[in-house]
Order: structure tokens, then C-alpha cells, then sequence
């Protein structure tokens, strides 16, 4: 090979390298996503691009069809009048629910929501005292006296019951030998898994029909504060 032929194999792989680092340069450029408060992502100027945006999951507004999620996010200096549909396919965490923080990546369709492809979830950190709540076995054998009345409640999460907001009983919590189904739709604190002691506020919800089984309606979950 000649030092002219040579010369020219050279640049010729220069310039492909040039062009390779353009394209990934132009590629990554056109993959990112633009940063929205929750109003620019509703005023309908965002079509078809690809935008992140934070807000707050409006309770309840939460519903799964196969894999796919669907629920709103809100600004909570608006309020939830002004609401971004978001539709998302993967797995939630365990202490996805209303309330919790979530900040939602994808692209707005023509119908104005959200099709996420990535979901990040902020979960605050919540520890309340064991003082003054009672246990499972207290909460039922005072059940006829305690049902319908506010209480705090002690226990841990049963090993193997800790579903998404969506399952109806979201746990089963438990102490010694005693154990209730939770009802629960709200955000779990940050750290919040099976095994886990929580504090729940909430109310006993009494079945004395043959085959029906009490449970306690949960208002918020924390964990329970050591020490």
C-alpha cells in the first residue's frame, strides 16, 4: 500500500468515525426529555414529545389493565382540578398509592396524557411512636367496643401480603398470634416492606356474618419509631 493510498484510508476512517459521533450525538439529543411543570404538560403545546414531569398521584385515581397502570398526577400548589393522565406499563413498587411523589418520563399523546416509559416514585420517610396503640389481639377481642372508632394500631407486615394499592387488602399485619387484612390505597413510607413494624391509624370494620372476616380500614401507615 502506497503512502497516498494510505493517506486516503485514513481520512476515510476519520470522517466515518466524525459521522458515527454525530449521529450518537444527534441521537441522544433527540432521546432526552424536557423538563415540564404539571401546567405546561396539560396546556396541549407538548404533543408528541418527550417530556419528564412531577406531581403528586391523585388518591384513588389509580386503575391496572394487564400491565399497564393508569393514573393522575397533580401539582399540589394547584390542586387536583388540574390533572395529568399518566399511562404506564412495568412494575409499581410496593408503596406506589395516592399521595406519593412520582416523577413520570415519556411522551405526551394527542389526548393529552402521559405514556410513560420510566417512573420514579418519592416516598417520605414517616416513624410514628407505639404509644398509646394497641395490638392485634387487643383490637379484637375489644372488637365489639373498638369497631368504628379511630385507633392506633401496632404490628408488623405478615411476610408475603404486601400487594399494590389496587389488591383490595394491601397487607395482612400482625402480632404474636394475631393477625387483620388492611385495607389501604395511600403511599407506604420510604423503607416500608414485609416484616416491616408499623403504626396504622385507622378503623375496625367489624364482619360477624358466618364467613366474613373483620379487617381495618387504614387512614395512614408510618413506621413505627425504635427508641
Amino acid at each position: 500500500m502506497n503512502s497516498k493510498t494510505k493517506k486516503r484510508l485514513i481520512i476515510s476512517t476519520l470522517a466515518i468515525i466524525v459521522i458515527v459521533i454525530v449521529m450518537v450525538a444527534f441521537a441522544g439529543a433527540g432521546g432526552a426529555a424536557k423538563s415540564l411543570t404539571l401546567a405546561q404538560a396539560v396546556s396541549g403545546d407538548y404533543t408528541n414529545q418527550r417530556v419528564q414531569v412531577e406531581g403528586t398521584v391523585v388518591d384513588d385515581s389509580y386503575r391496572t389493565e394487564g400491565s399497564m397502570t393508569t393514573f393522575k398526577i397533580y401539582d399540589p400548589a394547584v390542586g387536583p382540578s388540574q390533572a395529568l393522565e399518566v399511562r404506564y406499563t412495568g412494575m409499581l413498587a410496593a408503596t406506589f398509592g395516592g399521595g406519593i411523589v412520582a416523577i413520570c418520563t415519556g411522551t405526551l399523546n394527542e389526548n393529552g396524557a402521559l405514556i410513560a416509559t420510566e417512573l420514579v416514585t418519592k416516598c417520605p420517610s414517616k416513624y410514628e411512636s407505639a404509644e398509646g396503640a394497641v395490638t392485634v389481639a387487643q383490637l379484637l377481642r375489644s372488637a365489639e367496643t373498638l369497631a368504628g372508632v379511630e385507633v392506633k394500631l401496632a404490628g408488623y407486615i405478615k411476610p408475603g401480603t404486601l400487594k399494590d394499592p389496587e389488591s383490595g387488602v394491601r397487607f395482612i399485619v400482625f402480632s404474636q398470634d394475631s393477625e387483620l387484612p388492611v385495607i389501604y390505597t395511600g403511599a407506604l413510607p420510604e423503607g416500608c416492606k414485609e416484616g416491616s413494624a408499623v403504626i396504622i391509624s385507622g378503623i375496625l370494620e367489624l364482619r360477624t356474618s358466618a364467613g366474613g372476616t373483620s379487617r381495618f380500614i387504614a387512614i395512614d401507615v408510618a413506621l413505627e419509631r425504635i427508641g
